[in-house]
């Protein structure tokens, strides 16, 4: 049993329903009183298991910045997910994740972090298999730290940040875990072509590559340059075909600073692009995986089946020659189911009632999930 004691009352019971509420709470753990604050949406009906995702902030800053600037809280009113988003320990002054015992500490973060999940869920419905990790910076970097260290996560996001070399070297994760790695070409904090602690940004996401058995080679694709005036523009590699359908992604940012794209912090000199919203790419990005116990690589790909006609505006047939699967899903940018179909009607699917725009497919079986890309267009 994990030992803390929960010193503050949570203002709000397992029974509540119906309103978006930011609650705020502590524990004692190891010796320390520990802090956060959590996010309920509207959405939120007891007994229904959502996912939960741990937003962690960068060093100096706190769950509280982290929340406003890196704000999930309307995609989770949509997509009906909880936030949390705790503060780190503090040293001279400034908080930080203890990710590899920094400077003599001996902080345990991830246990910390474990016992912060089994707070929330033991007062709201949590699905365990849909707990996701993000960070910036230092939190990005403990973020990996949990991906090695504990079991409880699903998929990991990281902006800013890295593994340190000695991370690189012991990690030993105990299942596959998809990963989405943001991250500037002129980051001066953490530099993208690493430093002798850090590992440089193709290593990280070469080594999370290979952990999930993925094709080496990516598909890329120029992310549209929506805002030329930001200083940067964005390239995004995909890495698929990986156990349970996993793919690793990144996003390059081009001359993009230490900063979290789609959301400036004030006074910043940093270049942050603006192309694209960091927290809605990282959150569409999670809601395509839970949690997965296999460790063997699947013989199931997203390859071994057709779907068609791809762009479509009316009708989507799902077809597969070798391989039974259950369900369908369509699922949307913001991570909603909007049309699911059993195997039976996977064929001849009515999608005349989506919006235009891109949407993914998730097919999946007794043992394996895979994703494809759809376009609905008019």
């Amino acid at each position: 049993m994990l030992n803390y004691v929960l010193t503050a009352f949570l203002l709000l019971t397992a029974g509540f329903s119906g309103a978006q509420t930011t609650i705020s709470g502590s524990f004692d753990f190891g010796g320390d009183t520990r802090t956060y604050s959590f996010y309920v949406p509207a959405s939120y009906v007891p007994g229904e298991a959502v996912p939960l995702v741990v937003g962690l902030h960068g060093l100096s800053s706190s769950g509280a910045d982290f929340a406003q600037y890196r704000d999930f809280k309307p995609i989770a009113d949509t997509a009906n997910f909880i936030v949390v988003n705790p503060d780190g320990a503090t040293l001279l002054g400034l908080k930080y994740w203890n990710y590899e015992n920094i400077a003599g500490t001996n902080v345990d973060d991830v246990g910390f972090i474990e016992a912060l999940i089994d707070t929330i869920s033991a007062n709201y419905s949590i699905n365990q298999n849909r707990v996701y990790c993000t960070g910036m910076s230092n939190g990005s970097f403990m973020a990996y730290y949990l991906a090695c260290e504990s079991d409880r996560f699903a998929a990991i996001g990281g902006v800013t940040g890295s593994m340190s070399t000695t991370m690189y070297g012991n990690c030993n994760p105990s299942h596959p875990t998809p990963i989405i790695h943001i991250h500037g070409t002129a980051d001066n904090t953490n530099p993208y072509i690493g430093t002798s602690t850090m590992t440089p940004i193709p290593d990280l996401i070469q080594f999370w590559v290979n952990q999930n058995s993925c094709i080496t080679t990516p598909t890329i694709a120029a992310v549209p340059d929506i805002d030329p005036g930001d200083g940067a523009t964005a390239e995004q590699y995909v890495y698929s075909g990986g156990v349970d359908g996993h793919t690793i992604e990144h996003f390059k940012v081009i001359e993009g600073g230490h900063s979290w794209p789609g959301g400036p912090m004030p006074s910043s000199s940093q270049v942050t692009c603006m192309d694209f919203d960091a927290s809605r790419e990282i959150w569409r990005f999670f809601s395509q995986y839970e949690k997965s116990g296999i460790n063997d690589i699947s013989e199931v790909s997203a390859d071994d089946f057709a779907v068609w006609p791809n762009p479509t505006r009316d009708v989507l047939n799902i077809q597969s020659e070798n391989v039974q699967f259950d369900e369908v899903s369509i699922i949307d940018m913001q991570g909603r189911v909007v049309e699911h179909r059993s195997h039976s009607n996977s064929s001849n699917i009515d999608i005349s009632q989506l919006k235009e725009g891109s949407y993914f497919v998730q097919i999946s079986g007794s043992n394996f999930k895979v994703i494809k890309k759809l376009m609905v267009v008019f």
